[in-house]
């Protein structure tokens, strides 16, 4: 189901989505002080290309200051108009029954386009909370 739901995604907005992400993540190597938000644009974009079937985690020792300094840099810069664009994009995905899982998978992007410095992205099937 996550094959079929992923070559619709791409059918319908992925591809392009995916090429933003790289073309900023080429943008930012190319100007040497923003290789960090270069690199986690190319993960982002990786992550639109195909996102069901995968899930955004936090690294755990990878929140330190200056990834804390950078997500605001980025949250500032970047990041609110990145998920404005989710959002609008999201809103008529959801008009159709097939596009619900699609505007779904928009808004499940959100979060690592705020902040996406320390975040690492993993198949959903490895990544099982701990229970308590």
């Amino acid at each position: 189901m996550n094959a079929l739901l992923n070559i619709i995604w791409l059918l319908f907005g992925g591809i392009w989505l995916a090429l933003g992400y790289f073309a900023a993540g080429i943008l930012c190597c190319v100007l040497i002080v923003t290789i960090p938000f270069g690199i986690a644009s190319f993960r982002i974009g990786v992550y639109a290309l195909w996102p069901f079937g995968q899930t955004v985690i936090s690294r755990g020792g990878a929140l330190g200051a200056f990834s804390t300094i950078g997500n605001v840099i980025w949250l500032l810069v970047a990041g609110i108009w990145i998920a404005i664009g989710h959002v609008l994009t999201a809103i008529p995905m959801f008009v159709s029954i097939i596009g619900i899982p699609l505007g779904i998978a928009n808004l499940k992007l959100i979060p690592v386009s705020l902040a996406p410095l320390g975040k690492v992205i993993v198949p959903s099937s490895s990544y099982l909370p701990m229970v308590r």
